[in-house]
C-alpha cells in the first residue's frame, strides 16, 4: 500500500543494446528496465515492485532518434514524448502521433517520459496498483467490478475477470498507423504489429504487452501507408494536464471527393487493450463523410458494451468521439 520510500538496490547504466541484454538477461525476474522512469518511481515508492537491480537506458543512444529508413519511418523507442510532438517528419507525416504525444501528461514529464515507457507502462487502476490481491496481481477477485467499486475510468469491453484498461496515449495513434514494434532479446530482434503488441488479458492478466522476460523494445517503424492523410485525435479526461484517457479516439482517413475511401479508428481508456473499431470502418467506407454517417458509425461504435455502476458516462463519451472523429476528422 501507499509508501513514501524505497527499498535498496542496485544501479545499472549500459551504453549499448548488447549490455542492457546481458543485464536484462542476468538478473531476469528481479531486474527492472528504467526508461523516463515516470511510471517506475511510482512503483517503487509505493514498494509495489522491490527490484534487485535497476537497468538505466538513459546512455543507450541508439534508443533514441527518428530516423528514415526506406519506405519507413523509425523511431527509437527512448525518444522522448517533446521530441515526437516537435519533430518535423513526424509533423508533416504522421501529425495524429505529435497530437497524441503533446496530449500526454504535462510537458515536465513529456521532457523525459518515452515514447517506449507511454507504451509498455503499466494499468493504472488504483486497486491494482495500491497493492490489492486482484487477479492482475495473481489474486482471485476484481475489486474494481463490485457494485460499490471506484471504476468510472475502467473498460466498457473485453473484460476478462479484470476490467483495468491501456493507459497509454500513443498506443492507439499507432494501431491506427500500422507501426510496427521493434524487439530484441539475446536471440536477435523480431517485429510485433502494433496491434497484436498489447495483451489480451483473456491470455494472460498479468501483462499489459506481449513482451517476454528478456524482450528489449527497440523502435516503433511506421510505415507510409497513412502519411499525410487526413487524422483526427481527441482525447477527453478530468484534468487539462496530467489526467490519464477516460476515452480517446485516434483515426485517419483517406477521402476522395468527399466519400471515405478507406479508414482506420481506435479507442483508447476502453478495454484493457486500444479498441480497433472494425465494424465502424466497414460500415463508414465508401459513404460521404458528413454528421449522418458519424452518428450511425457511432451507434455501432458502442455495440456490445459492458457498463459498469460508475462507467455508464463512457457510452455516450465514446459515441461523441466518434461521430466528431468522421465529420471532422
Amino acid at each position: 500500500m501507499l509508501k513514501d520510500t524505497m527499498s535498496g538496490f542496485e544501479l545499472y547504466q549500459p551504453t549499448d543494446v548488447d549490455n542492457a541484454l546481458a543485464l536484462v538477461d542476468r538478473f531476469g525476474k528481479n531486474g527492472w528496465l528504467l526508461a523516463g522512469g515516470y511510471d517506475s518511481l511510482d512503483w517503487f515508492k509505493n514498494r509495489g515492485k522491490t527490484p534487485v537491480a535497476i537497468i538505466d537506458l538513459a546512455g543507450v543512444e541508439e534508443l533514441r532518434g527518428v530516423r528514415e529508413v526506406g519506405e519507413i519511418l523509425e523511431i527509437g523507442a527512448l525518444t522522448t514524448l517533446t521530441e515526437i510532438e516537435r519533430h518535423p517528419l513526424i509533423n508533416e507525416r504522421f501529425s495524429l502521433l505529435a497530437e497524441a504525444a503533446s496530449k500526454v501528461a504535462s510537458p515536465q514529464i513529456r521532457n523525459a517520459a518515452t515514447l517506449g515507457g507511454n507504451l509498455c507502462q503499466d494499468t493504472r487502476c488504483w486497486y491494482y496498483r495500491y497493492g490489492l490481491n486482484c487477479y492482475r496481481a495473481e489474486g482471485n477477485t476484481c475489486y474494481a467490478s463490485g457494485p460499490e467499486a471506484l471504476n468510472r475510468e475502467h473498460a466498457l469491453f473485453g473484460a476478462s475477470r479484470c476490467v483495468a484498461v491501456t493507459p497509454s496515449d500513443t498506443g492507439p495513434v499507432l494501431v491506427v498507423l500500422d507501426a510496427e514494434m521493434v524487439v530484441r532479446n539475446s536471440k536477435g530482434e523480431h517485429i510485433i504489429k502494433a496491434e497484436d503488441f498489447f495483451m489480451d488479458p483473456a491470455v494472460d492478466l498479468t501483462r499489459m504487452t506481449v513482451l517476454e522476460p528478456g524482450d528489449l523494445l527497440t523502435a516503433i517503424r511506421i510505415p507510409n501507408t497513412w502519411a499525410k492523410q487526413s487524422f483526427y485525435f481527441e482525447k477527453v479526461r478530468d484534468r487539462n494536464s496530467w489526467d490519464f484517457a477516460l476515452v480517446s479516439i485516434a483515426a485517419a482517413f483517406v477521402v476522395e471527393g468527399g466519400v471515405v475511401d478507406d479508414l482506420r479508428v481506435t479507442c483508447g481508456g476502453v478495454q484493457c487493450v486500444p479498441r480497433r473499431l472494425r465494424k465502424v470502418e466497414d460500415f463508414v467506407r465508401g459513404l460521404p463523410k458528413n454528421e449522418r454517417t458519424g452518428e450511425l458509425a457511432a451507434e455501432i461504435s458502442v455495440s456490445g458494451a459492458q457498463v459498469l455502476n460508475k462507467n455508464h458516462f463512457k457510452v455516450s463519451l465514446m459515441k461523441n468521439l466518434v461521430k466528431r472523429a468522421i465529420r471532422d476528422g
